[in-house]
């Protein structure tokens, strides 16, 4: 049988002993696709999830700031899990575990309580940030390595790219993959998993994976969001540059792993992105 626990690290081990010494796991989470391990434990009290990291992570860090900095307004309505122990230099967190089952058929009263959740998260102050900047610099590099995006497309990204502004941009914590499969259902009530990609980032951020998947089929579920959120911040240029550069992210992150059917829609967006430009 193969051992849960065989891709933490002895260090990793060594810190999930002294948490849970008397820990059992029940089931691997894990997706296989990325580095991190997740694993649902129990230790006779109580029942937890686990996360490790792999050498090159750093998805535990942004975890880990956003269960100390962020969450609250969604663990204090019992609507995220709460941070049990974790260590940033051992890439290592347990939190409570939440009942539920990931979202795998959508309505629009599960996508109204999840614009409701959304807007608790960007409800914090916004503060300033280099995020254009930054941005664009990753964008640039993603360019420069492998993918599948055609020359002329990617002489025509680089010339947008290298002439969008790189002024401070007003951010708010976002979640970073905010679609179904981090969402969770139990009697009804929606609750929010995977903080993994958690940032300071402009809130119309949050809403790019849903307006090229969920939106894109359903103008119900757009309505519904909406609705719970409150209002739309996909009101400037700057939404029409998150949609650009996720599109990037989201071809390139594919090929890199794969993903032949995910690198598709990245292909799809960066497509539909473009026409808009035309």
């Amino acid at each position: 049988m193969t051992d849960p626990l065989g891709n933490l690290s002895p260090r990793q081990r060594d810190l999930l002993t002294s948490w849970l010494p008397d820990g059992v796991v029940v089931k691997d989470h894990s997706w296989g696709i990325v580095e991190t391990t997740v694993l649902e434990i129990t230790d006779g009290s109580g029942r937890y999830i686990l996360k490790a990291g792999g050498a090159t992570d750093h998805h535990i860090e942004r975890e880990l700031r956003a269960h100390h900095h962020w969450l609250t307004p969604w663990t204090d309505r019992g609507r995220a899990p709460r941070l049990v122990h974790g260590d940033v230099d051992g890439k290592l967190l347990v939190t409570t575990y939440l009942p539920g089952e990931l979202v795998t058929v959508t309505s629009p009263g599960v996508f109204r309580q999840a614009g409701e959740l959304l807007a608790l998260l960007h409800g914090h102050p916004a503060v300033p940030d280099d995020y254009e900047r930054r941005e664009n610099a990753k964008c640039l590099k993603l360019l420069d390595g492998p993918h599948r995006i055609t020359p002329a497309v990617v002489d025509r990204l680089r010339t947008l790219i290298t002439g969008w502004p790189t002024a401070p941009e007003p951010t708010v914590p976002t979640h970073g993959d905010w679609q179904p499969r981090n969402w969770l259902v139990h009697d009804g009530v929606v609750a929010i998993i995977d903080f993994g990609r958690a940032a300071l980032r402009p809130a119309y951020t949050d809403f790019s994976r849903l307006a090229a998947q969920d939106f894109r089929d359903d103008p119900a579920l757009e309505r519904a969001f909406i609705e719970g959120y409150g209002s739309d911040p996909r009101t400037n240029d700057g939404w029409h540059r998150g949609r650009m550069r996720e599109a990037i992210g989201t071809a390139c992150w594919a090929y890199a792993h794969g993903e032949l059917d995910f690198e598709a829609q990245g292909h799809r967006m960066i497509a539909e992105a473009l026409a808009e430009d035309l």
